[in-house]
């Protein structure tokens, strides 16, 4: 193509691009806490959906602990790297109860998000995002973007409470919604989940209508956090994605082995085996955005992860071999 035609058919276009009220770069704060396991799989496919699907600009990686693990390095040339602290505010914090305090880097990188989107505008995302169709232009040209999730009991009203999520944000930079939330957040904040981040924001879009775009739950939490979705998730497949631009994957309540009040699924069962051979919902869309074999040859962990889950396929063959030879016995002896 000669210059100055493809000057004169990509110029508008960019034009275009740097018209948009938010810019297309994300933001993740993850490592809060001292770094004990592996870059979890989980997290990798996040990234990489990410990069795959919107194609940023940048992805902003804020984090106190560095990662580590195959998947970390695989994945971290791709990121800004941004060493941050935690909360003031949060750190002087009287929790009163134990179980609250022991999540409360959660609570810091509530504070961080809203902070770092006036900062640098943007879109926020939960590392336990999966992004699976690109967001559209129109939520660009927007000033602020939350999330419709379903209604939430409130531990501090004790009653059902309207709720828009804060695991994926959208922010031009300087927005005035974000700036009232962050203005009134530490006088919401009570020790619970949610009075500061999701109630907080619902009550600010009632008073601030005009500064920010609410998309129905479908868009980004079409899979909400009851067990019938987990298990369409990881246990069961659905095709009903159309208008599904991201999954939220509510990790917190089935990520831990020892928590299986939600789902029998984990964390340690959400694998490369996993994702390459199962059926599920979150398999199959998580699929094309696993490494490919020749990149984790290349150091032993990788070779680890696939031997791992050869052996896997190998087993699940086997079981399937021997269910069949066991159908035909009962088909052979119902016959006779």
């Amino acid at each position: 193509m000669l210059p100055k035609l493809k000057q004169l058919i990509f110029k508008p276009i960019r034009l275009l691009f740097s018209m948009r009220k938010i810019p297309n770069n994300f933001h993740f704060v993850f490592g809060l806490k001292e770094q004990n396991e592996p870059f979890h799989l989980m997290f990798y496919l996040c990234l990489k959906s990410c990069l795959e699907v919107n194609r940023p600009d940048k992805i902003f990686f804020y984090y106190s602990h560095e990662p580590y693990g195959v998947y970390w390095e695989l994945i971290r040339p791709h990121l800004e790297m941004v060493k941050v602290s935690k909360v003031d505010f949060l750190k002087s914090f009287d929790h009163h109860n134990l179980s609250v305090e022991k999540y409360s880097y959660a609570h810091h990188a509530d504070f961080i998000r809203v902070e770092k989107l006036i900062e640098h505008g943007g879109i926020y995302a939960d590392m336990d995002t999966l992004f699976i169709k690109k967001i559209p232009d129109r939520l660009y040209d927007k000033p602020y973007v939350l999330g419709r999730e379903p209604d939430i009991w409130s531990q501090t009203t004790g009653k059902m409470e309207k709720s828009l999520c804060n695991a994926l944000i959208m922010s031009q930079q300087g927005a005035s919604f974000g700036k009232h939330w962050l203005e009134e957040m530490p006088g919401f904040y009570d020790g619970t989940w949610s009075n500061h981040s999701t109630v907080l924001p619902q009550k600010l879009s009632e008073q601030y209508p005009d500064e920010i775009h609410i998309e129905p739950q479908r868009s980004f939490y079409h899979f909400s956090y009851s067990k019938e979705n987990l298990q369409k998730l990881f246990m069961d497949h659905t095709d009903d994605i159309e208008d599904v631009y991201s999954i939220h994957l509510w990790n917190h309540l089935w990520f831990s082995r020892l928590k299986n009040d939600y789902s029998s699924f984990h964390g340690g069962k959400l694998n490369y085996s996993y994702i390459q051979q199962a059926e599920t919902t979150f398999a199959k869309l998580a699929r094309p955005f696993l490494p490919d074999e020749d990149t984790l040859k290349q150091t032993p962990t990788g070779i680890g992860i696939l031997e791992a889950a050869a052996k896997t396929s190998r087993k699940v063959k086997q079981e399937l071999e021997f269910l069949q030879k066991r159908v035909i016995r009962k088909l052979k002896k119902f016959s006779a």
